[in-house]
């Protein structure tokens, strides 16, 4: 995984990710998952930070972020893992830290780059054996993308505009073949 050093730039779009402090699970139960998507949701309305996809796993997440204000991202990672971080940690009896470091970053330079991430973030439980499918993760954008579900968190037209239809993206995703990626693309 690289990790940019560089400043986050309005206008431009970003891989967020973040896992639990020694690659331990973060979600332990379904609400988990639902809280961290209730937060996400505050944070982005906040700052204006437009959601492209999402995928939460059970020790980590992946983000597709576009920054529209100055250190918008930054503000919200701060304040959505501050604040699930403090929420599991009582919900569970713990203390200490949950993540294994600040939220890490890449700038998603290219239109082909942003295609292959958000496929590569929806495929993530199938990669992992979580799910057959990826429509079958309940905890990721997929489900939007393709009409199983009408969440309106993902902004979904960003994408969409590089397909002629809902059914060309779903093809995109399902005919993926790991060897498509080159190594600039592994992102772990």
């Amino acid at each position: 995984m690289r990790k940019i050093k560089e400043k986050i730039y309005p206008g431009n779009i970003y891989h967020i990710l973040n896992r639990g402090n020694d690659k331990q699970n973060i979600f332990f139960e379904p609400e988990n998952y639902l809280f961290f998507m209730r937060r996400l949701r505050h944070y982005v309305q906040k700052f204006d930070i437009l959601v492209i996809c999402y995928c939460l796993m059970p020790n980590h997440f992946h983000l597709c972020l576009e920054e529209t204000v100055e250190r918008g991202i930054s503000r919200a990672m701060l304040g959505l893992q501050t604040s699930y971080a403090k929420a599991i940690n009582k919900r569970r009896g713990h203390t200490g830290h949950v993540w294994q470091d600040t939220f890490k970053y890449v700038h998603v330079d290219t239109d082909e780059y942003l295609l292959h991430l958000t496929r590569y973030i929806h495929l993530n439980p199938v990669k992992a054996g979580m799910a057959e499918k990826a429509e079958d993760w309940e905890f990721s954008s997929y489900r939007d993308y393709i009409g199983l579900r009408r969440g309106t968190l993902p902004k979904r037209d960003i994408i969409w505009s590089y397909f002629s239809t809902t059914a060309a993206y779903r093809q995109f995703v399902e005919d993926y073949q790991e060897e498509m990626m080159g190594e600039k693309y592994l992102l772990e």
